[in-house]
């Protein structure tokens, strides 16, 4: 099960990087820059061939390469300084500007179509205040099932097992994990009946619970879960998707500058000799490392437990996926669309030439830094693992 998960978390991040960097060479065909080659995953090449007409245009080089880490787009004259006729660098500054930006606006369209689908199947409610349509809006709550019965608990005792779906303590329904916790709160010591689905029959037996509670016993000695309710939509099930992106887009700017602010904190905290201010920094540290996640993370521990909740769940995290590869297209670092459209923007309000040279020397040192970050991540995921 973990190998499939990983080869289908491999096979969406591919298919979400295709999908952006196909962006680029349709954009860039249609602002009369020539497409080279549009290549599947990372050399060195494992297959190639040459396509006379193409949507990315003519003898455009299709290639299949060894490494499955995404994808990439090869431009005629991809430095800013080049000047030749369908070169990339002598295309206006409007028109790099759309041809940088369409990855990004590829990646957030696939998230707006994503999270319509979900919206007519069953939107998992993620957020406390996430849009929908009231006139045209169901929300549905998953049944509380149990997860594991403690031994010798009045749960065991009554015959209630791993799977089974509460819900009733005698005549209150029990919605919640919070409700099941009041509803025996509210009964301890008593004799309680308990109305329970299993394999689609109801059953319901009578339960004395126990005096007391503790964390590791329950007054019933159940362990309990439940999954997220969801949204269901109709007509409104676009506007929903687009609205869903949007507020996601924001809490994902927002979630960005939370993990940066308690990065500057913990190396902040470095310089000082304030104990205090040291035991902070050290909480920051801890709160940005368990706020991100590197390949390892992805492909090892989410794509795997989400292939195994289901389809559902599997393209909940391919939408939120392709949101934050938007999101961190968008933003000024170098060796990204956003860190190449923010370098062009200074040198041309600089009216400083932007030589072939320094711009890859500014994208080399771009690269390495977030090679560097990529490699710590990762660091930090295999420690979480082995932890």
């Amino acid at each position: 099960m973990l190998l499939i998960g990983i080869l289908t978390g491999l096979i969406i991040l591919v298919l979400l990087v295709v999908i952006h960097e196909l962006g680029h060479g349709i954009v860039a065909r249609r602002n009369g820059v020539v497409v080279e080659e549009f290549g599947v995953g990372f050399p060195p090449r494992a297959w190639g061939r040459k396509l006379k007409q193409s949507i990315l245009g003519k003898n455009v080089l299709i290639s299949l390469n060894w490494l499955p880490l995404g994808g990439f787009v090869k431009l005629q004259g991809e430095n800013d300084s080049a000047n030749g006729k369908g070169d990339y660098g002598a295309a206006t500054y409007w028109q790099k500007t759309k041809i940088l930006l369409a990855g990004v606006l590829m990646n957030w369209l696939t998230a707006i179509v994503l999270f319509t689908i979900l919206a007519l199947v069953g939107l998992p409610k993620i957020l406390p205040n996430q849009f929908s349509v009231a006139s045209d809006t169901v929300i549905s709550v998953e049944p509380l099932k149990i997860n594991q019965v403690e031994r010798d608990s009045p749960a065991e005792k009554a015959g209630l097992r791993g799977g089974d779906e509460i819900l009733l303590i005698d005549s209150s329904d029990i919605r919640s994990p919070e409700e099941l916790s009041e509803a025996t709160k509210a009964n301890k010591g008593k004799t309680v009946s308990v109305t329970y689905s299993r394999s689609s029959s109801e059953y319901v037996v009578p339960v004395t619970l126990r005096n007391e509670s503790s964390p590791s016993k329950g007054f019933l000695g159940v362990r309990t879960s439940q999954r997220m309710s969801e949204i269901r939509a109709t007509w409104s099930a676009p506007i929903v998707g687009f609205m869903t992106t949007l507020q996601l887009t924001g809490e994902t700017f927002s979630a960005l500058g939370k993990v940066v602010t308690s990065l500057g904190e913990g190396i902040g905290s470095r310089f000082t000799a304030n104990e205090s201010a040291r035991k902070s920094g050290d909480e920051a540290f801890a709160f940005a490392s368990n706020s991100v996640s590197g390949p390892v993370g992805i492909l090892g521990v989410i794509f795997p437990q989400a292939q195994q909740a289901g389809l559902k769940w599997l393209t909940l995290l391919a939408a939120l996926i392709s949101l934050s590869l938007a999101v961190m297209n968008v933003l000024p670092i170098p060796a990204l669309d956003g860190g190449r459209w923010f370098t062009m923007t200074l040198f041309r309000l600089l009216k400083k030439p932007l030589t072939k040279e320094r711009e890859e020397k500014i994208q080399t040192i771009g690269f390495m830094a977030l090679l560097a970050l990529i490699v710590l991540v990762t660091v930090a995921d295999v420690s979480k693992l082995i932890g």
